[in-house]
């Protein structure tokens, strides 16, 4: 298969990382991170980077911060930065989501491989070696790296329960059966890591799309470079009230319709840069969750017949294909809860295998979600609904680690090979913008 991914395990005991183990030379790291009206989270977030075993000559954290976000600006000010954390001001502009915000940052950093952390995260402590390791053990093609996301407050309520199990059903198995399959894998957007050469060829995120990771994903597969997975979990709080939840959904669901009506522009096009698997692969993933989401309740209005109630089509339905619809529903609940005890499968999840039966009463919140998303894909296409994080948090995950800096040997610092140059082979719509205009999409 043309693209491979790792298979998840549990974390490995953590022990001191010997020189003899590191054959290759470290590269720069810059871990871009955006920030905006993190006044709960900013503090946090730089303890638990502080976490990092990775020498400080090689590890590059930007802290990247609206001009005009005053509340995230004076926590920062607030907080004593080491000398290999720095803040990047974005200027104002037409836009103000994640995507631009990571582009005009993209310029100032000084690695060879660009990262990508959300304000939230708890990375686990040697994620940056493990990215190393993998970016020097993997072919040129493969061009960025995706970890695993897991949540630190799984155990908060109902709500937060299940978005871990969708989560451990959807980096345990969902994505590396899209590897395997050698479909494009549609990115998370945090835990990225990338060869600069390949981002800066591709011309960065797209500012305008709220779900930029699942688009430049997109963009990978169309350039022929690959994503492969990454065995290392960064931990995340749970977004677990029902209306910040469907904020956050309906955010993503809008990004994949945007994703989705801009790749498909050209359609004859995107079947040549992707090839047939690929293509049917994103007409699954993107078109097929849209429908889902959209039509959830039309489907589940056939559970009446299943009951003997009265349904608009009962008359016009067979008893044959009634009975055929009996067993499409049962069998796809059953794949449903099957593959969901799968992802809980590990020693960590194993108290939420009892939760996966309440699927089904989670799932109607998405629906509420597409429609939210849908309307505002029509009335604010670019609107970057903001989730509040710093709710529900986790102290043992910010505890600091002695002589973190130290448990890698300071090797000196040396590029991954750089990727070649290729002709452009996607449409004009998505051409590279230059890269010294902040305000481009």
């Amino acid at each position: 298969m043309p693209n491979q991914a790792i298979r998840y395990t549990d974390p490995a005991p953590r022990d001191p990382i010997p020189p003899h183990d590191l054959p290759f030379q470290l590269p720069v790291i810059s871990v871009l991170v955006p920030l905006f009206e993190e006044s709960e989270i900013a503090t946090r977030l730089v303890r638990r980077l502080e976490r990092l075993e990775y020498p400080r000559e090689c590890l590059d954290i930007c802290l990247v911060v609206e001009e005009d976000d005053a509340c995230t600006r004076a926590t920062l000010s607030k907080t004593d930065l080491p000398h290999w954390m720095r803040v990047i001001q974005v200027p104002p502009g037409a836009v103000k989501t994640k995507p631009r915000a990571l582009n005009y940052a993209m310029d100032f950093a000084r690695g060879s491989i660009i990262g990508v952390f959300d304000a939230e995260d708890a990375p686990a402590p040697r994620a940056m070696i493990t990215v190393a390791r993998a970016f020097h053990a993997r072919c040129p093609e493969v061009a960025c790296l995706q970890g695993r996301l897991d949540f630190y407050n799984s155990r908060s309520n109902w709500m937060s329960r299940c978005f871990t199990i969708e989560y451990a059903t959807w980096f345990g198995v969902i994505l590396p059966g899209l590897a395997k399959l050698g479909c494009a894998i549609p990115l998370g957007g945090t835990t990225l890591f990338f060869r600069r050469t390949a981002l800066e060829q591709l011309g960065g995120w797209d500012a305008h799309n709220v779900t930029e990771d699942a688009d430049l994903g997109m963009r990978l597969a169309r350039y022929g470079f690959r994503a492969d997975l990454v065995d290392t979990v960064t931990e995340e709080e749970a977004n677990c009230r029902p209306w910040p939840w469907v904020k956050q959904r309906s955010r993503w669901i809008k990004g994949y319709a945007a994703t989705y009506a801009v790749h498909m522009r050209k359609p004859r096009q995107l079947w040549r840069d992707l090839g047939p698997r690929k293509f049917w692969g994103f007409q699954l993933l993107f078109l097929g969750s849209l429908i889902q989401s959209a039509l959830s309740p039309v489907l589940w209005s056939f559970w009446l017949m299943l009951f003997g109630l009265w349904h608009p089509l009962s008359a016009a339905m067979s008893l044959p294909l009634l009975i055929a619809l009996q067993v499409t529903f049962a069998l796809s609940g059953i794949a449903t809860i099957a593959v969901s005890l799968i992802g809980v499968r590990s020693r960590k999840h194993r108290h939420l295998r009892g939760w996966v039966l309440t699927l089904p009463a989670y799932f109607p919140l998405a629906t509420a979600a597409a429609y939210k998303g849908l309307w505002e894909l029509i009335k604010k296409p670019f609107y970057w609904d903001k989730t509040d994080h710093g709710v529900f948090e986790n102290d043992a995950a910010i505890q600091p680690i002695k002589g973190a800096a130290l448990q890698v040997p300071l090797l000196r610092k040396a590029l991954i090979p750089p990727l070649p140059l290729r002709p452009h082979p996607a449409s004009d719509a998505l051409q590279k913008r230059p890269r010294c205009d902040p305000e481009a999409p």
